[in-house]
C-alpha cells in the first residue's frame, strides 16, 4: 500500500479552504448589499399593492419585490466592481505581506467579477422578465384562481420570449459573421449565447451611458444648487417664502370656497398642489436657518469640485484619444488572470487610484442623474412610498444595464488602465479601433457641449437674477414693444 503524497494533501487542502473562504466573504458582500437594496426599495414601493384584499396579489408583488431587490443587489454590486479592484490592488502594493489582509487576493476578485457576470445574465435575461410577467398574469383561462397558475402563465411566457430572443440571436450572429462556426457555436448556451447576448446588451448599457451622462454632468450643477443654500447674492429667500406663503393661501381659500367659482375644480389635484406648496415652504424655512458658513461656504466649493471633477474628466479623455492614436496598448482588452499587488494602475500611485475611484463614481451618479433627467425617461423617476410594482421592475432593469457597463464605460474612456477580467473583456467590439476612438471623442465633445451650454445659461440667469433685472417689465421676444402712448394708458 502506498503511502499518501502529504504535499499533495495540504495543497488541496489549502485550495479548498481558500475555495470556502472566498464563497462566505461573496455571501456576507452580498448579504450587506441586498439588506440595504432592501430598505431603499421598501421606501419607494406603494403599500397598498402589498395589502390588498386578495392574497395573490400581495404575494405576487412581495416575490417580485424580493426579484427586484436581488437585481438591484447585482447593480449595486456591478458599480462597486472596479473601485474594490482598484483599491484592492493598492492595498495590496502597499501591504504585501500583512497576514490580516491574505484573504483579499486575486483569485477572490476574479470569483467577483466572474459571479457579478452570471448573475447580471441571469437577472436580465430571467429574473426581469419573469417579474414583469408574473405581476402582470392572471392565469390560464379556466385554470384554478392563485399563485400556481400565473406561475404556470408566466413559465410559458418565459419560453417564449426566450426562443424569441435566442433566434433574433442566430438570425443577428449570422448577418454579422456569416460562416458556419459562429452559427455552430450558438448550440454552446454558456459558453457563446449567453456572453454574445450580454455583449450586445453591455453595448446598449455603453451608448445610453455616452447619452447619459454628459447630460448628467451638465445636470449635476443645477441639482446641486437645489440641495444646497446659495449666498444670498444668487438668492433671495424672503422673497420666495414670500411667494410660498402667498400661493398657500390662496390655494387654501380656493378649496375652502370650491362653490364661490364658476370653473370646476379638481380637489385632488388642489391638495396635491397645496402639499408640495407646504414641503417647500418647510425647506425654504430650513434654508433660511442656515449658517453662515453654510451659505458662503458650501454651495462655492461644492460647485469648484464640481467643475473640477468634470474637467478632469473631459480632460483625461482627451489625453486617452491622443493615446488611442499613439500607442495600441490604451485599447481597452481583457484579462484573464487578476495579478494583483504587482503593479500600480496609475502613474500617480495611490493617488492617482483615489481620483480614478472618485471620477467613476462621479460618473456614475451622473449618469443616474442624466438618465433620470433625459424626457424619455422622466416617467421611470421614483415616487417616495408611491412607485408602481411595474415601474420598480423598469427601474431595476435601467440601473443594472448602466450599471453592469460601468466597468466597460470606465475602461473604454482611458479612466483606469485596469483591465477587464472575465467574460467582461471578451465583448468582441472591445477590439474595434473606429469603434472605441469615436465613442471617446463622441464623449468628450457631448460633455464640453453641454457644459457651456448649460454653464453660459446659468451663468446668464443668476447674474440677471441678482442684479434684480428678472423683475423689469421687459418685452417678451418675438412680441412687438408696446408704443408708450399704449403704456400711458
Amino acid at each position: 500500500m502506498e503511502a499518501p503524497d502529504y504535499e499533495v494533501l495540504s495543497v488541496r487542502e489549502q485550495l479548498f479552504h481558500e475555495r470556502i473562504r472566498e464563497c462566505i466573504i461573496s455571501t456576507l458582500l452580498f448579504a450587506t448589499l441586498y439588506i440595504l437594496c432592501h430598505i431603499f426599495l421598501t421606501r419607494f414601493k406603494k403599500p397598498a399593492e402589498f395589502t390588498t384584499v386578495d392574497d395573490a396579489d400581495a404575494t405576487v408583488n412581495k416575490i417580485a419585490l424580493e426579484l427586484c431587490t436581488f437585481t438591484l443587489a447585482i447593480a449595486l454590486g456591478a458599480v462597486l466592481l472596479l473601485p474594490f479592484s482598484i483599491i484592492s490592488n493598492e492595498v495590496l502594493l502597499s501591504l504585501p505581506r500583512n497576514y490580516y489582509i491574505q484573504w483579499l487576493n486575486g483569485s477572490l476578485i476574479h470569483g467577483l467579477w466572474n459571479l457579478v457576470f452570471l448573475f447580471s445574465n441571469l437577472s436580465l435575461i430571467f429574473l426581469m422578465p419573469f417579474a414583469y410577467f408574473f405581476t402582470e398574469s392572471e392565469g390560464f383561462a379556466g385554470s384554478r384562481k392563485g399563485v400556481l397558475g400565473r406561475v404556470y402563465e408566466t413559465v410559458v411566457m418565459l419560453m417564449l420570449l426566450t426562443l424569441l430572443v435566442l433566434g433574433m440571436v442566430w438570425v443577428a450572429s449570422a448577418i454579422v459573421d456569416n460562416n458556419k462556426a459562429s452559427r455552430e457555436s450558438l448550440y454552446d448556451f454558456w459558453e457563446y449565447y449567453l456572453p454574445y447576448l450580454y455583449s450586445c446588451i453591455s453595448f446598449l448599457g455603453v451608448l445610453l451611458l455616452l447619452v447619459c451622462t454628459p447630460l448628467g454632468l451638465a445636470r449635476m450643477f443645477s441639482v446641486t444648487g437645489k440641495l444646497l443654500v446659495k449666498p444670498r447674492l444668487l438668492e433671495d429667500l424672503e422673497e420666495q417664502l414670500y411667494c410660498s406663503a402667498f400661493e398657500e393661501a390662496a390655494l387654501t381659500r380656493r378649496i375652502c370656497n370650491p362653490t364661490s367659482c364658476w370653473l370646476p375644480l379638481d380637489m385632488e389635484l388642489l391638495h396635491r398642489q397645496l402639499l408640495a406648496l407646504q414641503t417647500q415652504r418647510v425647506l425654504l424655512e430650513k434654508r433660511r436657518k442656515a449658517s453662515a458658513w453654510q451659505r458662503n461656504l458650501g454651495y462655492p466649493l461644492a460647485m469648484l469640485c464640481l467643475l473640477v471633477l468634470t474637467g478632469l474628466s473631459v480632460l483625461i479623455v482627451a489625453i486617452h484619444i491622443l493615446e488611442l492614436l499613439i500607442d495600441e496598448a490604451a485599447m481597452p482588452r481583457g484579462m484573464q488572470g487578476a495579478s494583483l499587488g504587482q503593479v500600480s494602475f496609475s502613474k500617480l500611485g495611490s493617488f492617482g487610484a483615489v481620483v480614478q475611484v472618485v471620477l467613476i463614481f462621479y460618473l456614475m451618479v451622473s449618469s443616474v442623474v442624466g438618465f433620470y433627467s433625459s424626457p424619455l425617461f422622466r416617467s421611470l423617476r421614483p415616487r417616495w412610498h408611491d412607485t408602481a410594482m411595474t415601474q420598480i421592475i423598469g427601474n431595476c432593469v435601467c440601473l443594472l444595464v448602466l450599471s453592469s457597463a460601468l466597468p466597460v464605460f470606465s475602461r473604454t474612456l482611458g479612466l483606469t488602465r485596469f483591465d477587464l477580467l472575465g467574460d467582461f473583456g471578451r465583448f468582441n467590439w472591445l477590439g474595434n479601433f473606429y469603434i472605441v476612438f469615436l465613442y471617446n471623442a463622441a464623449f468628450a465633445g457631448l460633455t464640453t457641449l453641454c457644459l457651456v451650454k448649460t454653464f453660459t445659461a446659468a451663468v446668464r440667469a443668476e447674474l440677471i437674477r441678482a442684479f434684480g433685472l428678472d423683475r423689469l417689465p421687459l418685452p417678451v421676444s418675438g412680441f412687438p414693444r408696446a408704443s408708450r402712448k399704449t403704456q400711458h394708458q
